[in-house]
């Protein structure tokens, strides 16, 4: 079979269908997409709310909860001991199909009808945890996202088995760390990104098996470094002590000067290791992985994202969790031993054979259900027989090519497609779409997508963040009681909460680490981080070695670097050409595998 261009039917823009895309459609009976791969993705966030949360009533009790869901969501919402009882039936909201209406139009009345879990929590594991959600095993966490394993941590996201840190994004392993991405078992690890195995580093990127070095990039195993100079012990210790990391003013002149000097050298062109025929950034122990973003332990599968749990096989259009995982296309938030999953969301555990369900657990063989608990052959929450159901499903999906879904923008939505917009629980900025494909809220409404104001809040900020004094060492106790007003102003569009406060457990974290006050709010502070990760789209480029003599330089940029050996190629340019996140206007140095490994490993 050839390959095939289509246009998207969002942003009208062509897109490539590969003969191995047709087998794995072939292979799970499904019809080829007429979304391009990005307009997929972006629609699948947008039903994938992580770290929006709200204080609302429990539908079931009129208790006050914490939930995903926010008082004027569509849905209904229960406390999460309710919603796991036997003190409901999900099956008595069920309907039969309606030959007369769209089918995402009746499941879009099921949706709504059914109550949704206040949070995706591990409940009996959370401890003192009960501000987070995409959670399980939290001890001590505030405002803890997308995490397992973690204890005494606030303000952080995608984490597992992580102590004593604040302000961390993509940390595994991890102890008493500050504004730390994409770090590994690190200790101590402050300003830094891209490291593992390191302690008591500042302002670093890219360093393995070091220790007390201070805005130092691509070293392995050293110690004792400042701008990638060796120095003495007692030498580093007597200049450190030069360093005012506790005031504010100082980090952020030295976040500057670090990413300057991280420019100098050069990057490799993906972030990952022991990975075979595979693409995309941050991936690890993967095989046959192409356009993966941050997957660990991925096999024979496309166009995935966030599969952060190992043995993930015969994937495409994937976005959350996995987990041993398999023959699954177009879901989300969804893992744990599932088998044969199209286009659902929030499924889990060993769930297989399903189409079109959200929130079921456990289920099989089961089509456009929401909230099912241990159930086979149903439909629209209606229990069948094997053999009714059989007989029905064909019918259904006749009828949803027939009469198809037409959305407000246009958009046609036959049996193949991921779930419409409009039966989305959640406006585009409550949800992580936001964080990867920003829009504003103009833009949002212009593609068909919802979009939630702020909300007033009617809290008069008693300090302003240039009123914080500088230094840590002049902060006193009675901070806590102030409502700081973030820098921002909730002018940017980051859900920026506009202030924010200092908690007791955090102020005496920056007291021992000897750090300044943030002046941003916890989620433009977030957001702040998520900028520094790549992106996830890919470029064409070559390697920029240019061979010993004359270095690599980006010469619009000016920014040069001299090899140390000489590599494979001699003097000659690489030819080497690859695929990386790292655009072309950039200002990294982008080097091939092979080069990288010849200056840094």
């Amino acid at each position: 079979m050839n390959s095939e261009i289509k246009i998207c039917q969002n942003c009208k823009q062509n897109f490539v269908i590969e003969p191995e895309d047709f087998e794995f459609y072939a292979k799970i009976k499904v019809p080829a997409p007429t979304f391009c791969p990005e307009c997929r993705l972006q629609r699948r966030l947008y039903f994938y709310n992580v770290n929006s949360i709200y204080k609302r009533k429990c539908d079931f009790t009129g208790e006050d909860l914490i939930s995903i869901f926010h008082q004027d969501s569509p849905v209904k919402v229960y406390k999460n001991k309710i919603w796991w009882s036997d003190q409901w039936d999900a099956l008595n909201f069920g309907n039969e199909v309606d030959f007369s209406k769209s089918f995402f139009e009746q499941l879009s009345g099921l949706i709504k009808r059914v109550p949704h879990m206040a949070l995706s929590v591990s409940e009996p594991t959370m401890i003192n945890s009960q501000y987070t959600n995409a959670a399980g095993a939290l001890k001590n966490c505030y405002l803890v996202f997308f995490a397992d394993y973690c204890e005494n941590v606030s303000y952080s996201h995608y984490l597992a088995y992580v102590k004593d840190s604040i302000d961390v994004l993509w940390s595994n392993g991890s102890e008493n760390s500050y504004e730390g991405i994409n770090i590994t078992k690190c200790y101590k690890t402050f300003f830094s990104q891209d490291c593992e195995n390191c302690y008591n580093i500042y302002f670093s990127k890219n360093l393995i098996g070091c220790n007390d070095c201070f805005m130092c990039s691509g070293l392995r195993n050293k110690s004792c470094c400042i701008l990638n100079e060796q120095y003495t012990k007692e030498e580093y210790e007597r200049k450190l002590k030069e360093f005012e990391t506790g005031g504010y003013k100082f980090i952020e002149d030295s976040k500057i000067k670090a990413q300057d000097f991280h420019n100098k050298y050069p990057k490799k062109f993906i972030h990952g290791k022991n990975n075979f025929k595979s693409t995309g950034d941050y991936i690890y122990q993967s095989k046959n992985a192409k356009e993966m973003y941050t997957v660990t332990g991925v096999e024979d599968s496309k166009w995935c994202e966030i599969i952060t749990l190992e043995k993930t096989k015969d994937a495409y259009d994937y976005s959350g969790w996995g987990n041993n995982a398999q023959l699954v296309y177009e879901c989300s938030g969804s893992g744990e031993g599932i088998n044969n999953l199209k286009f659902s969301h929030s499924c889990w555990p060993n769930d297989k054979n399903l189409e079109y369900c959200q929130w079921s657990r456990s289920c099989s063989d089961c089509f456009g259900c929401v909230g099912l608990n241990n159930k086979q052959y149903c439909i629209l929450n209606k229990q069948y027989t094997k053999e009714e159901y059989e007989q029905l499903v064909p019918r259904i999906i006749e009828h949803m090519n027939n009469m198809p879904y037409i959305d407000k923008k246009g958009r046609v939505y036959k049996y193949g497609e991921f779930f419409p917009p409009e039966l989305s629980p959640f406006s585009y900025n409550e949800t992580i779409a936001q964080e990867y494909f920003p829009l504003t809220k103009e833009q949002a409404e212009q593609q068909g997508y919802s979009w939630k104001d702020p909300e007033e809040r009617n809290i008069q900020p008693t300090i302003t963040s240039d009123q914080l004094p500088d230094h840590i060492k002049d902060v006193s106790d009675t901070i806590t009681k102030e409502i700081i007003q973030c820098a921002h102003k909730g002018q940017c569009n980051e859900q920026c909460t506009e202030a924010f406060k200092i908690i007791p457990q955090e102020l005496e974290f920056y007291r021992k680490m000897n750090l300044p006050l943030p002046r941003l709010c916890p989620n433009c502070r977030h957001y702040q981080r998520l900028k520094q990760r790549n992106p996830l789209k890919l470029w064409y480029r070559q390697c920029m070695c240019n061979g010993k003599e004359s270095g690599s330089m980006n010469n619009e940029l000016g920014i040069k670097y001299q090899n140390t050996i000489i590599h494979s190629h001699g003097t000659e340019p690489c030819p080497n050409e690859f695929e990386t996140t790292y655009s072309p206007d950039r200002k990294e140095i982008v080097y091939c595998e092979k080069c990288y490994n010849s200056e840094v490993a």
